[in-house]
């Protein structure tokens, strides 16, 4: 795996300076996520969380995120995030070669099984995005437990932090590994796995150091 750490960019859009975090993961990634550009299991050249203002106008976030990219400079298949917390604030964890990098925005929190509220007045930004870099392969299904594993850290950090909640609405993650080999890739990443246990030990430390300032 290239390095770990998201490199932080800024921009100007709409009169508004805001950040994105980049991965420039080259060839032989392949990432499994819930992001809005990108999303799936397969091979990606990088990931970008990016930082939008709070009351977000756009209804096309997928081109929006495109456009990013390219104005980067990136090309091939990628995965996009989107948030309106601080990107600049982000929080970090690692373990055992794994590294976890969070964005918390925690204005519009609650619980995942809520009662269903109809179509009520929509949501106020609020979302945590979690990327997690593991420096060994995955099998298709050890990818998904990872995303499993790396949402139940989360929901414990944010009890850890005293929240009264499992996230927001609109959470996000991905998990990029090295593309496995005739091998398949390590089997396995529940939270007692080897590889599993250092996903969630990192991810808890990042999520809990950036929920803490929402109490």
């Amino acid at each position: 795996m290239p390095a770990q750490r998201g490199e932080l960019r800024d921009r100007h859009e709409d009169g508004h300076r805001l950040h994105h975090l980049l991965w420039r993961l080259g060839p032989g990634v392949r990432v499994c996520s819930s992001a809005v550009l990108g999303g799936g299991i397969g091979p990606r050249a990088w990931i970008i969380n990016v930082q939008v203002p709070g009351g977000y106008p756009r209804l096309d976030p997928d081109r929006h995120l495109a456009e990013i990219a390219a104005a980067e400079g990136l090309t091939g298949p990628g995965a996009g995030l989107m948030t309106a917390a601080e990107v600049a604030a982000y929080t970090t964890g690692h373990d055992g070669g794994v590294a976890a990098t969070v964005t918390a925005g925690l204005g519009v929190r609650g619980w995942a099984a809520a009662p269903d509220e109809g179509a009520g007045s929509p949501h106020g930004p609020g979302t945590v995005n979690i990327v997690v870099t593991v420096p060994v392969a995955l099998s298709d299904a050890a990818l998904v437990n990872a995303v499993a594993t790396a949402t139940e850290a989360k929901v414990q950090a944010l009890l850890d932090a005293g929240l009264d909640c499992s996230g927001t609405p609109t959470d996000a993650v991905c998990v990029a590994s090295p593309e496995p080999g005739p091998a398949g890739g390590e089997p396995f990443a529940g939270p007692r796995s080897a590889w599993g246990a250092r996903i969630a030990r990192a991810v808890h430390t990042a999520v809990l150091a950036g929920a803490r300032p929402a109490r």
